[in-house]
């Protein structure tokens, strides 16, 4: 219970980054895309809260599967046409497995999103520990580039920011498919 309190308080304070990211108002020299991304960060740093936390959250299970659905499709049709993040669609994509692939059996918790309190597995732990695999290297690679500083020099204003909570992201999203799957 105190690794999912401190879970969720890492993820609450990713909040902060994002907002203040969005709330600058330098998007129009840096692009829609990039605004894009970063709504979409704070959008997915909500539910990992949400899935997170103890209580769980005020958005039921199915209207998080709806803005998960909506979100990994936005990201998946930006990247097709060559112009996203591929990653967010595939982050709104586990994220929507995770919510989809809990078990309701024997809805302890009603429609609520509470993922820390699951007594049992997600289904098809295969494709939960291949998302995990992905999540772990780009956590480990976006750290390395966020550490090495090579992250904040190219893209602008806030891409370190954007680069550590990519990391973050990505270490938590690997701990929980592992968590869930095994």
């Amino acid at each position: 219970m105190v690794v999912d309190w401190a879970l969720t308080a890492v993820f609450a304070a990713l909040a902060l980054p994002c907002v203040l990211r969005l709330v600058r108002l330098d998007y129009v020299r840096l692009g829609h895309g990039v605004r894009h991304g970063d709504l979409a960060e704070l959008l997915l740093v909500v539910a990992m809260v949400a899935m997170f936390s103890p209580v769980g959250g005020p958005i039921p299970a199915a209207g998080w599967q709806a803005v998960l659905v909506l979100t990994a499709a936005w990201f998946a049709v930006a990247w097709w046409r060559g112009g996203g993040c591929a990653h967010h669609a595939l982050s709104a994509a586990a994220m929507l497995y995770m919510v989809t692939a809990m078990p309701h059996g024997g809805m302890v918790h009603g429609p609520w999103l509470t993922m820390s309190t699951m007594d049992s597995r997600l289904a098809l732990p295969l494709v939960a520990v291949a998302a995990a695999g992905y999540f772990v290297l780009d956590a480990a690679r976006t750290g390395v580039l966020a550490v090495r500083g090579s992250a904040g020099t190219a893209a602008g204003p806030g891409q370190a920011s954007r680069a550590v909570c990519r990391a973050v992201m990505g270490a938590g999203m690997g701990y929980m498919l592992l968590a869930s799957a095994l």
